[in-house]
């Protein structure tokens, strides 16, 4: 096993953090503004499938940029959902 990273590894790395990065501006206002009125749920449940179908592909390829990726996403994707049903409550409470 070398410990060697290729260039190949860091576009993939780079790539994964940019891809993170799209889901955390959503994260951040839906924690700023205590509001997930315009939240779409399935479209979060949607992806946190989907980043568990991708991590499990990761990982029988034993390829860290796809699981690390993609566990990160998923994370920001089940925040959603517990924000959607957090918020929402109080929301409803009030």
């Amino acid at each position: 096993m070398s410990l060697m990273v290729s260039g190949v590894d860091i576009l993939g790395y780079v790539a994964g953090a940019i891809t993170t990065l799209t889901f955390l501006p959503q994260v951040l206002k839906t924690i700023r503004d205590k509001s997930v009125k315009d939240i779409s749920l399935m479209m979060f449940i949607i992806a946190a499938v989907n980043e568990i179908l991708w991590i499990i592909y990761g990982a029988l390829k034993n390829d860290w940029v796809i699981i690390l990726t993609n566990a990160v996403i998923l994370c920001l994707s089940l925040t959603m959902i517990y924000l959607k049903f957090a918020y929402a409550n109080k929301q409803n409470a009030s």
